[in-house]
């Protein structure tokens, strides 16, 4: 079996010896932390004003920042930055990467294949509904610092919060490289502020900590009872973000983070957090808006301008996200093909997705007027994150089982504590769901129902066209002498590595004719986030003028078919690359329902309507398009 390290090469080492330690940690609090970092605009205010409020005196105060401390201990510093963040495919992480980890150990086993398939794709749908939220939180949260700033501009937060919103969204085709060098710097300057305001409000009441020890935590739970249960659905909103550590992994590396979260950005939030108890438990009115409270008179606009700029910096980070677990589930098969831009020469992670975008703009921008406020919007926000962190957990521990050989009692030990908070966090959240908690489920359902659907449909799709396909052998044999042969190279895209695809077989039957050379291509994409050189071409010839080529490429790579060819060498082909020598032939499929169709009429349908809205192979696989001949046909499923 495996030991830890067989499942999780250092996600620092992809990044090479140039990187430095120190750059990596500082983007990293630019990226990483945005989310989690701008959660004190909200939390404390939401655990005493919310929707279950708390009485304001010094045990309830005691209480809530001992929960705060503990949960971040446990889900942000020990759960994920101790053992989930041990858990990479490859560098890569998020739910995506523990899927695929637990997938390929789960292999041979249907029914447990399946079942961790449906937890980690709920998982990744999950996060699209908190993609929406948290723009819309985060930035309003910020704005309503008018309120304390200048009272007589109320009116006009929610104008402004759209305004933001909007030029958020509409930057985002312009690339985030000129904007992401800004990220590092501002979310610096916001962790030390967010320092500073706590030292200073500490100072008036040091007795705040003392909910450093649990038992003031345990103590407000067992006098408080359901109220005190309830009120860890705001509390949670202290760690939420902390998927994000494990997510971005990728881009920055695991030891970076973690001396980042250590080091700098856990230690602010915590003082900024018992500030705000100390400060709450000094002065009772400024429940109102306790982080803006915190600041001297004379601080409050350039406090509101920081802050402003921190909520849209993690929102662009949970928007980049957004874009990153779109290209990886079109890459996996579980959604349709989408235009994708990079907007940069020399990051790779660095793309835009303009239908997701518009639809994110809209769906948050729709959050904003519809909720109105933070206050109502807390409400709706923690179910989603909560989900993905229970599910995170169930997937860790098959992990440490199947992968990594750990001992089945200590990681049951484990996985019994984070699943206890975990569930608990989200049971609390659970009463949410009728107060507008039911939004990111119902959108983490709906896109759940679109990724299984178009993962099912393409596999029917892919049996149908295998079980139409030509054997070679045959076709070879019915070849007549007569078939002219036309100069020049014909490359023909087939989803399947078996049989001769219905587009050759059309173009024989219509045109009456064969290139010299006949390339079935079919490009395959694997469960890990690059594949290497050694690997990206596979070529076998099938016979005089025909031959078969695979492409491999990993879940976060292009697939750009013409550069992929030309940097090949001509033994890995089996041809001479001219590209102005060269066709290519697509089959575009319309899809029809069976007599008898193999899923749902309804899902069937929304296959099809998926299949439609595609962007289309040439497009997607950048072909040129003077190169390209289309021939339609149509498949039952």
């Amino acid at each position: 079996m495996p030991g830890p390290r067989s499942s999780s090469a250092p996600a620092e080492e992809g990044h090479g010896p140039s990187r430095n330690l120190f750059a990596l940690m500082f983007g990293a609090i630019g990226v990483v932390f945005g989310d989690i970092g701008t959660s004190p605009l909200y939390a404390m205010k939401e655990t005493f004003a919310g929707p279950h409020p708390l009485a304001l005196d010094r045990m309830h105060v005691l209480g809530v920042l001992s929960l705060v401390f503990w949960a971040i201990t446990m889900v942000v510093s020990i759960k994920y930055v101790i053992f989930i963040m041990r858990a990479d495919n490859r560098g890569e992480g998020g739910s995506l990467a523990l899927l695929a980890l637990v997938g390929r150990a789960a292999q041979g086993r249907p029914v447990f294949s399946a079942t961790v398939a449906a937890l980690g794709l709920f998982a990744a749908a999950l996060f699209y509904g908190d993609s929406m939220i948290t723009p819309a939180i985060s930035i309003l949260s910020a704005v309503e610092g008018l309120q304390v700033v200048a009272p007589a501009l109320d009116s006009y937060v929610v104008p402004a919060t759209i305004a933001i919103v909007v030029l958020l969204f509409a930057i985002q085709g312009h690339g985030s490289a000129a904007v992401g060098r800004m990220f590092g710097p501002v979310m610096l300057l916001w962790f030390a502020v967010l320092a500073v305001l706590g030292i200073g409000n500490i100072g008036a009441a040091p007795e705040v900590l003392k909910a450093l020890s649990p038992h003031y935590a345990m103590i407000f739970l067992a006098n408080d009872g359901w109220i005190g249960f309830l009120a860890l659905g705001s509390v949670v909103l202290a760690v939420t973000g902390a998927e994000a550590l494990y997510a971005d992994m990728g881009h920055f590396g695991r030891r970076p983070i973690r001396l980042a979260w250590y080091l700098f950005v856990l230690p602010a939030l915590l003082l900024n957090y018992f500030g705000q108890g100390a400060l709450l438990l000094t002065e009772s009115s400024a429940l109102e808006n306790p982080f803006f409270r915190m600041a001297p008179a004379w601080a409050g606009i350039p406090l509101l301008v920081l802050a402003t700029c921190a909520t849209v910096i993690a929102s662009q980070a949970v928007i980049s996200g957004a874009f990153s677990v779109t290209r990886q589930a079109i890459q996996l098969g579980y959604l349709p093909r989408m235009t994708i831009v990079h907007t940069s020469e020399r990051e790779i992670g660095q793309i835009y997705i303009p239908v997701l975008n518009w639809t994110l703009m809209v769906c948050v921008a729709g959050l904003v007027v519809g909720f109105g406020s933070s206050s109502n919007l807390a409400s709706a926000y923690g179910v989603a994150v909560t989900g993905t962190m229970v599910i995170d957990a169930c997937l860790m521990g098959m992990v440490m089982v199947l992968l990594w050989g750990w001992n089945r009692r200590r990681v049951l030990t484990l996985l019994g504590l984070f699943l206890t908070l975990d569930v608990s966090f989200f049971l609390a959240n659970s009463t949410k769901i009728p107060h507008g908690g039911w939004f990111p489920l119902a959108v983490g359902l709906a896109v759940f129902v679109f990724l299984t659907t178009w993962k099912r449909g393409r596999e029917l799709l892919a049996a149908r066209l295998r079980h139409e396909a030509m054997p070679v052998e045959l076709f070879r044999a019915s070849l007549s002498e007569r078939v002219a042969r036309v100069p020049g190279t014909a490359v023909f895209l087939t989803g399947t590595a078996e049989g001769i695809p219905p587009a050759l077989l059309h173009n024989l039957k219509h045109n009456k004719v064969l290139h010299e050379r006949v390339v079935l291509l079919t490009v395959l994409v694997e469960e890990v986030p690059y594949v290497g050189a050694d690997r990206r071409i596979e070529g076998a010839r099938l016979g005089p003028g025909l031959q078969r080529l695979i492409l491999r490429f990993g879940f976060m790579e292009e697939s750009d078919i013409p550069t992929t060819l030309a940097r090949a060498r001509g033994d890995q082909l089996g041809f001479l690359y001219e590209p102005m020598t060269l066709s290519y032939f697509l089959s575009r499929e319309t899809i029809v329902l069976a007599s008898r169709p193999g899923m749902a009429p309804w899902r069937g349908h929304l296959f099809a309507w998926m299949a439609r809205s595609a962007t289309g192979a040439m497009d997607f696989f950048h072909l040129p398009s003077n190169r390209v001949v289309e021939l339609g046909s149509q498949v039952e499923i």
